[in-house]
Order: structure tokens, then C-alpha cells, then sequence
């Protein structure tokens, strides 16, 4: 499969950058470039597990939220690029470390190369392929996909395009990730778990709920149920919003959410009566549940031809 960067298209931005000289608006050139790679024990327990998720974080992003936890990759792009034959090599270290899944964090804008190498992989490649993605995806390039991931984890962060415009952006950020998801389940289908509870196929949905915005999670916990089968997907709402990066700019959203809000929206949650969801504690808020991610964390990285 091949993508031609000169003019790249690959993400909802559609900049037509060409990424073989320069950066597209994600921050991404046209090879790939990581930021930490290693068992991720701290996702939804049915990705994560007893061993933890095989997580990859890609550098670069195609948003541009203001809050962002991992600015560091997203934003101000730090990373090694490497090969996609090393890429390879270190997805099947984790396997061989006895990762549940391959799980792809902020892959958007290397949709391409991930699809060349888990055809590349072929059968030794065992476990579940996880798309962990903001939800800003194109169909077409989605549909490079198909057959390849089993589960989609896809954030549906905003309702109102005001708000995605201020914190992210795009202005057209709801349309875009609700398209986006309903792709996702039509490719996966209904959610499969293992006798262990891990999930192996499906859609897993993520919410943040963020400050002064539960109106917002309510319409997008209605949409949900109003358009996707509530026995088939897994909805995860999140209360671990943490004022990062540039939040201090924005007051009404320099500050966690107080328990009156996540219970609100918790409590619509419930009146909607989803099958499948996990709820977070809210002593998630915290910076150490954010990845470290550092140099020698991407060098130490175990792969048949020695560190990359």
C-alpha cells in the first residue's frame, strides 16, 4: 500500500501538506515517529489486563487541545523516528512480552504505514490490534483498516462546535467523530470478550467529561444511544481531567471537575441503561497516571537488531 504525502489528505485537516518536506498540521512528516512504547497498564480493564495493553504512542496530533495531557508528543512533537520495519520489530516485542493487544495511541496521521505493517506481520501477529484515536478520522482513510484493527477506542470529546472550535480547534469536531465511530462499528461489529473479560473485538467508546461542560456530555451520551445498539458498544466515561498544557489560558477550564458534575453525568448514564460501561474514580486526576515519556524510555526499547 502506498500514500502519497506530497499532498496529504489522510485526516479530517486535509491540509495538503506535502509531509516529505515538511510537517503536515499535525506536526507529522512522512515517516513515523514514536514517543514511548511499553505495557500500558492503566486503560479500561478489558484492554489492559493482568500483563497491560502493548501501548505505542505516536508523535504528533491532528487536534489541538488546549488541555492535553501529552503536549509533550502531541503538541511539541518529541519523538524518534524510526522505521516501519523497526515499528514491526517492536510490535512483536510487546506480543513476546505478553502484551493483550497492539494498542496505537494518537495513530491518525500514520493510518498508512500501521495498515502496511500489520499486513506485513501477517499471522505472527497473535493479539488484537487497538486503535486508540481523538475521534478526528476521515472515512476513507478508516476504511484502509478494515479487517486489520479489532477494536476501535475512539474519544467523542465535544456536542458543540463552539467548544471543539475554542479547546481543539476544529470547529467540525462532532459531525466528524460521530461519522468516524459509526464507521468504527460498522467495520467491528458487536463487542466479543474473551473467558478472561478482554475485550477482541469491537467499539469502545471514551468521554472526558470536562468543566462546566456536562450539558454537553449528555448529548453525547443521547446520540450514543440514539444511533449505535447500547448491547453492542462499550461506553467509558472518564473523570480525569487534569489542567495541562495551555488550560491556564482558558479560566472556565483551569480546574478538575467537581463531583456534582461527573455525577450528573453518571446518573444520565444510568437513566440511558448502556449494557457495557466503565466509570472512573476520581482520584484518576492526577499527572502520575500521565506516561513518562523520555528518551531513554524510546532507546530501551528491545528489538531483534539491537535499540533503535
Amino acid at each position: 500500500m502506498e500514500y502519497n504525502y506530497s499532498s496529504c489528505t489522510m485526516c479530517p485537516r486535509t491540509c495538503m501538506v506535502d509531509r516529505t518536506k515538511s510537517s503536515g498540521k499535525c506536526n507529522a512528516g512522512s515517516h513515523v515517529k514514536i514517543a514511548k512504547a511499553f505495557l500500558h497498564k492503566w486503560e479500561e480493564p478489558c484492554i489492559s489486563g493482568v500483563n497491560g495493553s502493548g501501548t505505542i504512542f505516536f508523535s504528533g496530533c491532528n487536534l489541538k487541545c488546549v488541555f492535553c495531557q501529552n503536549y509533550k508528543i502531541s503538541q511539541e512533537n518529541f519523538g524518534k523516528v524510526i522505521s516501519t520495519e523497526d515499528l514491526e520489530r517492536i510490535i512483536l516485542d510487546l506480543q513476546q512480552k505478553g502484551a493483550h493487544n497492539i494498542n496505537f495511541v494518537s495513530p491518525s496521521h500514520y493510518i498508512y504505514t500501521i495498515a502496511e505493517c500489520i499486513k506485513n506481520l501477517g499471522k505472527s501477529l497473535k493479539i488484537p490490534i487497538v486503535y486508540n484515536t481523538n475521534g478526528y478520522d476521515s472515512i476513507g482513510s478508516l476504511k484502509q483498516l478494515e479487517g486489520l484493527v479489532s477494536i476501535y477506542l475512539p474519544d467523542i470529546k465535544y456536542f458543540r462546535n463552539e467548544s471543539s472550535m475554542k479547546y481543539s480547534n476544529a470547529k467540525d469536531y462532532f459531525n466528524i467523530a460521530t461519522n468516524a465511530v459509526i464507521e468504527m462499528y460498522r467495520q467491528t461489529g458487536k463487542a466479543v470478550f474473551n473467558d478472561d473479560g478482554m475485550i477482541q473485538k469491537g467499539v469502545v467508546i471514551r468521554h472526558l467529561v470536562l468543566p462546566g461542560m456536562t450539558g454537553e456530555s449528555i448529548k453525547i451520551l443521547d446520540f450514543i444511544k440514539a444511533n449505535l445498539p447500547s448491547d453492542d458498544i462499550v461506553v467509558s466515561i472518564m473523570s480525569q481531567y487534569t489542567p495541562f498544557y495551555n488550560s491556564h489560558l482558558h479560566p472556565e477550564i483551569d480546574r478538575r471537575i467537581i463531583r456534582k458534575e461527573y455525577e450528573r453525568v453518571l446518573n444520565h448514564f444510568i437513566k440511558l441503561d448502556f449494557s457495557n460501561g466503565y466509570i472512573q474514580e476520581r482520584d484518576s486526576a492526577d499527572s502520575k497516571y500521565v506516561p513518562d515519556f523520555d528518551l531513554e524510555g524510546i532507546l530501551s526499547i528491545s528489538i531483534d537488531k539491537g535499540p533503535i
